[in-house]
């Protein structure tokens, strides 16, 4: 049974909407923490909805802070215990996509998933395996999980952005090429990298402009 996600928005002043931007939020945050870069975005996105759900779990330090799933080597957890919060996630996760399609009328390419840290590993693992192609996904700082199971398991060789700063202390930049490794092995052919110079666990200013251009070309808007 998959748990309901609490989501916020950002509706475009149009009152049309034509493609959807979902943003996915790190460990320990929630959806409201990634909304607030749509005011960049949506001048230069037309009739697009921005949507940012909750993660559906709360972290073992704190019941303020959310997760996508357990992350032993800050709480603790086994790795049984996250592999089994990646699934649940990941269930919850496809189901909040498919009902904001119906919801809203979409096509999936004219959905981006925008990921951030953990929600990038979501991003990463969820839509290469749906059946269905999303427009993209914009990948900041974050891994490739599992990428043995993905040689077998993708369904959909969607175009990727990687992006990861430079001085990244949470997850290193090293992440980005591993990604990069792991998606092409599983025969991806649009995979696209930038590295945000003196840039630590955040998103700049030169990664949000990339990634606006690949999102504007993705859906068609370029």
């Amino acid at each position: 049974m998959t748990r309901v996600l609490n989501s916020e928005s950002k509706m475009p002043e149009s009152g049309e909407v034509r493609a959807a931007i979902i943003f996915l939020h790190g460990y320990g945050a929630n959806g409201a923490d990634l909304l607030g870069i749509a005011d960049v975005l949506a001048e230069h996105l037309p009739d697009t909805m921005f949507l940012a759900p909750d993660a559906p779990e709360t972290t073992a330090n704190s019941s303020m802070a959310l997760q996508w799933f357990p992350i032993p080597w800050i709480d603790g957890s086994s790795e049984e215990d996250a592999a089994q919060g990646l699934r649940s996630a990941t269930l919850d996760l496809n189901a909040y996509l498919d009902g904001v399609m119906v919801d809203y009328d979409l096509l999936p390419e004219q959905v981006i998933l925008f990921g951030f840290s953990q929600g990038t590993m979501m991003a990463l693992h969820v839509a290469p395996r749906r059946d269905d192609p999303v427009a993209g996904v914009v990948a900041f700082s974050g891994r490739l999980l599992e990428p043995e199971l993905l040689v077998d398991e993708v369904a959909s060789h969607v175009p990727i952005l990687l992006l990861h700063g430079d001085a990244d202390e949470v997850v290193p930049i090293a992440s980005l090429p591993k990604a990069a490794e792991g998606l092409q092995a599983a025969g991806f052919k649009d995979v696209f990298a930038h590295i945000m110079k003196d840039t630590g666990h955040g998103i700049a200013p030169d990664g949000l402009q990339v990634a606006l251009a690949f999102m504007q070309q993705h859906l068609g808007m370029d």
